[in-house]
């Protein structure tokens, strides 16, 4: 789901850096002109299972971090991202449902300079799947 929704989101806003990152791997420094979007893995943590059939239902959390240039850049661009996910709520099928939260806003620090702005969006992508290997 997240390599999906990276995807999505590339397409979505072709000026900026989007790269797919698992784990707490260090975030690119650079903020292009387009903005920068982190879309993290997450983790799909532990499923509710339904026995008859047999199904496991996930709920996987997906961090997806924005950075920009100016506050308008980035309300673009969390426009973009609210459009990607409306328009295709099951990210090609690969879901059941796809949703996210408001965004956190920040202004983020650096020396010498006007403040880039920042967000973090949590998308959770609900599934289900016959087995956990999924």
């Amino acid at each position: 789901m997240p390599t999906a929704l990276k995807d999505a989101i590339a397409a979505a806003l072709p000026l900026a850096t989007v790269v797919g990152m698992s784990g707490d791997e260090d975030t690119p420094a650079r903020i292009d002109a387009g903005g920068r979007v982190v879309v993290r893995s997450g983790d799909p943590g532990e499923p509710e299972v339904d026995l008859s059939p047999l199904a496991y239902n996930y709920d996987q959390r997906i961090s997806v971090e924005l950075a920009a240039l100016t506050e308008s850049a980035l309300d673009d661009m969390l426009g973009a991202i609210g459009a990607v996910i409306e328009a295709d709520r099951t990210l090609g099928g690969l879901c059941t449902w796809v949703d996210a939260t408001a965004p956190e806003t920040e202004e983020i620090y650096v020396a010498g300079g006007a403040p880039p702005r920042g967000a973090n969006v949590i998308v959770t992508a609900s599934y289900t799947t016959p087995h956990p290997f999924t």
